[in-house]
């Protein structure tokens, strides 16, 4: 019975037991930044129906970067996703007839701690002009993510 019971206990410590070691796991998320680049989208830029945005930012991690999201959709209503101060001017209140909506995924390639991300995106033509939201998440391998919400416009 005492044999037992202290198998027990040692399985059940080795199960408890991990080859991670606290330092080695990452416990934090990637960041997006503009450091040694020009940054593109920022708050309250203007683009025009049919032009180009040339998306470019840095993104880093401690550990590894894994992928990144961007998406675009209107900003009608004025509502907000809080990571940025700025306060750019808004058009009135409209209800959408053809809002632009993009949403795209992208890998990064394996390995990578820094990335700089550029990609060039098209306006649609026939898109409702006015506020929208440009929206990038980055996410590292370990599933940490961090988003950045910029207020653009775009004009006929």
């Amino acid at each position: 019975m005492i044999l037992s019971l202290a198998l027990v206990c040692v399985c059940a410590l080795c199960a408890c037991s991990s080859s991670d070691d606290e330092e080695s796991r990452d416990m934090s998320k990637p960041v997006i930044s503009d450091q040694g680049i020009t940054a593109n989208p920022v708050d309250c830029q203007t683009y025009k129906r049919g032009e180009n945005i040339a998306f470019n930012y840095v993104f880093t991690d401690d550990t590894e970067l894994g992928s990144y999201n961007i998406e675009i959709h209107h900003n009608f209503d004025h509502h907000t996703h809080s990571t940025s101060a700025v306060e750019c001017e808004a058009d009135p209140q409209k209800q959408p007839v053809a809002p632009w909506v993009f949403n795209q995924d992208y890998s990064v390639p394996a390995g990578q701690h820094t990335y700089t991300a550029r990609v060039d995106i098209p306006i649609p033509a026939s898109v409702d002009a006015g506020d929208y939201h440009f929206m990038v998440r980055v996410t590292d391998k370990a599933g940490w993510q961090e988003l950045k919400a910029v207020a653009i416009k775009i004009v006929e």
